[in-house]
């Protein structure tokens, strides 16, 4: 059954994973940014520099003006530190802004309508969770590489080094000729090398 609402659909529709992606108190932009870059294109971004401050929380004794999750990240860039990395990782999580921090549905933050436009790293126009799922689309071979790996690593139940780039190649291109099916990764990486020396050490240790 295919779901209707079309800003459900796929990984990022999941309230486990928008869960995953926020804070205690509130979503992160830049948590959902960097998790879409680092596991479903395979392009983490490089790690802040040391001493950056953290995001500024709305005050609770109200002699502050009250300021949306986008409107704080906005004021937050532009220390020149932290700017080219969030330049990247933002417009992701800006367009999953109209999730809460537990996945559910919202239009309304601190008072404010949510505004989840902006601009991707290679120019595309997102404008909430379906266009960037389909901007995701549109980088489709970073996506089935990673997601080759991310299967890989937890199939060999560790990392995923160098060493291993040539048989991970092998499995994207073994499930490209079947479709990319799920079934044709899985049955790639068991018939792998690397994999098959894993499972003889196990069942000789």
């Amino acid at each position: 059954m295919q779901i209707q609402d079309k800003n459900r659909r796929g990984v990022l529709g999941q309230a486990s994973i928008l869960t995953l992606t926020s804070v205690s108190t509130r979503t992160s932009p830049v948590g959902r940014g960097k998790y879409v870059m680092e596991v479903l294109l395979g392009t983490p971004p490089p790690p802040p520099p040391p001493n950056v401050p953290a995001l500024k929380e709305n005050s609770v004794s109200g002699d502050t003006k009250i300021l949306s999750v986008r409107q704080r990240l906005e004021e937050h860039r532009t220390n020149e530190p932290c700017a080219s990395c969030h330049k990247l990782m933002d417009p992701i999580g800006f367009a999953l802004e109209n999730f809460d921090a537990t996945g559910g549905w919202r239009t309304i933050d601190a008072g404010l309508r949510i505004d989840p436009g902006g601009q991707l790293f290679d120019g595309t126009k997102v404008d909430g969770p379906a266009s960037l799922n389909q901007a995701i689309l549109n980088h489709s071979d970073m996506f089935v590489s990673a997601f080759a790996e991310n299967l890989m690593a937890y199939g060999l139940g560790r990392v995923v080094d160098y060493r291993d780039m040539p048989v991970l190649r092998s499995i994207v291109r073994d499930a490209a000729r079947d479709g990319n099916k799920f079934s044709s990764f899985v049955l790639a990486l068991v018939k792998s090398a690397p994999f098959q020396r894993n499972m003889t050490e196990q069942s000789s240790n």
